[in-house]
């Protein structure tokens, strides 16, 4: 399957598993058991199956007035959808009307520091990005070029955007999962690399000459049409199998930014070329999925103006009939640069070609998609015969215009069924778990911190913060009791679940316990055991019965502690402040090490105490020496307010390869409300000794 990696991991289908006295020492880091603790085995259950509704149809839409601004006062009521003649009931109209907005960074750093917390709190309000790079039609001279190109989108998102990244050929160091972190996005685009392979008119070229050399009178041939054609029709797939998993993101526009050199393969010529039916096919798949799905595919050609003058630079020995030379090689560009506006025009999008400055193609991909209507109604024909169906919107207020596609195609076939590995999963979770946007009817934060486990595994300590003010607590004789779901799942860069768990929180409260609760949230501890790599946490929340449900995406990196000289796990923090949230199933590990459990908090009063804690991995065992560990709270200038440092004596770890536990505790009561970087920074006192250091921000009020 093309692009198998990252669509198995956007596709998943979820099967889980089920104040403080001064310490005398330092603490050492602490020990862990080999294997955590196993819950019961589970009877295997049956798979459920059920169909997902297809006769949904959502159409954007932009309308502006007699001066072309756009206009943001319309309801409902202003709307009217005609389908193939027949009016439609409208069941939702929404303004989407998006800021971009700027991750704002201390004024000592040239980039933001990205959040160790991630928080459905705040709903989602941002774009939706695909960056499709199309390694298999990009030549690898013109490598930079896309990855140039593709930067300088990554670089235009606004911090409240999400954006993921496809390779066409399968190169799973190439793709990274729905992310708002640039940082990610930018290593993912620095591992592309061009596989295109070379023109068909130099592959007929070299064979003519072949054929000359043996006396042969056969026409010249492209030796790689094969291959050739099977890269296009991976190339198409692609973009279909993304445009089909954004159909589960209802109420937004979704873009699809295809950074490619085009088709390579001359389907305009079905008599001569044998697998020009068969692209032409896959072409319209991708383009029916995205018309099905309200995707907008936008085609980005990164040659510029130079075209292919890699390729002219190799013409030699031609034919003396002029059948082969520059002017096939335009016509290889034009149909190339033609496969790129197909996919484009027909979805809604366009597509820049011919271009060395791309910067206003960005923009209008961004404006694109920054301000318009999400029109969505129910299709009054439910046949699946596969049809293209028209459709019109039409304002009712004079003076108005609008814009939106033309139609879309009707669905084909038998419905699909979804089918759910594990049944005791809430259809509801797991829909929130598969979409790409955090959900936000429940209020969550979640914070995980890699430390060293049981080898090749590291140990990921977990911590979810549930909103209590939406929790609906029933009240039996003074007995506040609800049910809380919560499944969370790590997915590695390949698309595999390594871990996860899948748990029933019965909350059965006292009066006084419910009040806090219902005030503060509860806080939940999980563990997860996962070898080093990079890691997509998906972890949602969903209360009994019909209640709300929330989810949220979380980035993780798990180091291997054991190739560094000096490594440090991430920052667990904790204050009094927020030791006041209840915590149904305390971690034990950090009994002995931390006043209260860690915390998702970031933000915290200005008469607390922040205590945390961290782990130092000391791997050079050949001689004594000493580590040094300071904390330090900086201001937005940089300035150093408070800090605090100690040391730590490799004869301690024994002659083993472990950690070093440090806890210290930090007074806010000088510290005025701002914005502050919390900064813990490991040193090897020998010459050339290793460095760690972790940052994360948090705020007084």
């Amino acid at each position: 399957m093309p692009n198998k990696a990252l669509t198995t991991g956007l596709f998943v289908l979820l099967s889980v598993f089920s104040s403080s006295a001064q310490q005398q020492q330092p603490p050492a880091a602490p020990q862990r058991p080999a294997q955590q603790p196993q819950r019961p085995a589970e009877q295997p259950q049956p798979p459920i199956t059920f169909k997902v509704e297809v006769n949904y149809v959502e159409i954007d839409a932009v309308v502006t007035d007699a001066d072309g601004n756009f206009v943001r006062n319309l309801t409902k009521d202003d709307f009217q959808i005609v389908e193939q003649g027949k009016p439609q009931t409208l069941s939702i109209c929404s303004l989407v009307d998006i800021p971009v907005e700027r991750a704002d960074a201390p004024l000592f750093r040239a980039s933001p520091i990205e959040p160790d917390v991630r928080s459905n709190r705040k709903e989602f309000d941002g774009r939706i990005f695909v960056l499709v790079l199309d390694d298999l039609h990009t030549l690898f001279s013109r490598t930079g070029q896309v990855r140039a190109a593709a930067k300088q989108f990554v670089e235009r998102l606004g911090a409240n955007d999400i954006a993921a990244i496809v390779p066409t050929g399968g190169n799973k160091s190439g793709a990274q999962e729905f992310t708002s972190s640039k940082r990610l996005l930018l290593r993912a685009v620095d591992n592309f690399a061009g596989r295109k392979l070379r023109s068909a008119t130099l592959e007929k070229v070299d064979d003519y000459n072949r054929q000359q050399n043996i006396g042969s009178g056969n026409p010249p041939r492209d030796q790689s049409e094969a291959e050739r054609a099977h890269n296009a029709r991976n190339s198409m797939a692609t973009l279909k199998n993304v445009a089909e998993y954004l159909a589960g993101v209802r109420g937004r526009r979704k873009a699809v930014v295809f950074f490619s050199e085009g088709i390579d393969y001359d389907v305009m010529n079905p008599i001569q070329n044998q697998y020009a039916s068969d692209i032409r096919e896959e072409t319209r798949q991708a383009i029916d999925a995205a018309s099905r799905s309200n995707v907008s595919f936008y085609g980005v050609d990164p040659r510029g103006l130079g075209g292919l003058s890699d390729e002219a630079m190799e013409l030699s020995n031609l034919p003396p009939d002029n059948s082969l030379g520059t002017t096939t090689l335009q016509d290889e560009l034009r149909l190339s640069q033609d496969s790129l506006r197909i996919i484009s025009d027909e979805t809604g999008g366009f597509a820049a070609v011919n271009q060395n400055d791309l910067r206003t193609a960005f923009s209008r991909i961004l404006d694109d998609n920054s301000s318009y209507y999400v029109l969505g109604y129910y299709s009054s024909d439910e046949r699946r015969d596969g049809r293209f169906r028209s459709v019109e919107v039409r304002v009712t207020k004079p003076g108005l215009r609008v814009r939106a596609r033309k139609g879309y195609v009707g669905p084909k076939g038998r419905a699909k069924e979804t089918v759910a590995a594990n049944s005791k999963t809430s259809a509801a979770l797991r829909e929130a778990l598969d979409s790409p946007v955090p959900v936000s009817g429940l209020g969550l934060s979640v914070f995980a911190s890699p430390l060293k486990g049981p080898q090749p595994n590291a140990s990921v300590a977990v911590t979810l913060e549930v909103d209590g003010t939406n929790l609906k607590f029933n009240n039996q004789n003074d007995v506040f009791t609800d049910d809380v779901e919560i499944a969370i799942v790590a997915i590695d860069q390949t698309g595999k679940i390594r871990d996860g768990g899948h748990d029933v929180m019965n909350l059965r409260l006292k009066p006084q316990t419910h009040e806090v609760v219902s005030r503060t949230g509860v806080r939940i501890a999980r563990r997860l055991e996962v070898p080093p790599g990079k890691y997509q946490l998906r972890v949602g929340v969903r209360e009994s019965g019909a209640g709300a449900v929330g989810s949220v995406l979380y980035d993780l990196e798990v180091p291997d502690f054991s190739k560094s000289d000096l490594s440090m796990s991430g920052i667990l923090l904790t204050s009094a402040y927020a030791s006041r949230i209840p915590t149904a199933n305390p971690d034990p590990d950090f009994k002995q090490v931390l006043p209260a459990q860690p915390v998702a908090l970031r933000e915290f009063p200005s008469n607390d105490n922040l205590a945390l804690f961290v782990e130092v991995y000391d791997t050079q065992v050949k001689a004594p020496h000493r580590v040094a560990i300071k904390t330090t709270i900086l201001d937005e200038a940089g300035k150093a307010l408070v800090t605090t440092s100690d040391e730590r004596r490799s004869e301690d770890l024994q002659g083993g390869k472990g950690g070093y536990g440090y806890q210290t505790t930090l007074a806010l009561k000088d510290l005025p409300p701002g914005r502050y970087v919390l900064r813990v920074e490991a040193q090897t006192l020998l010459k050339d000794g290793g460095t760690a250091s972790r940052e994360l921000e948090f705020r007084v009020r």
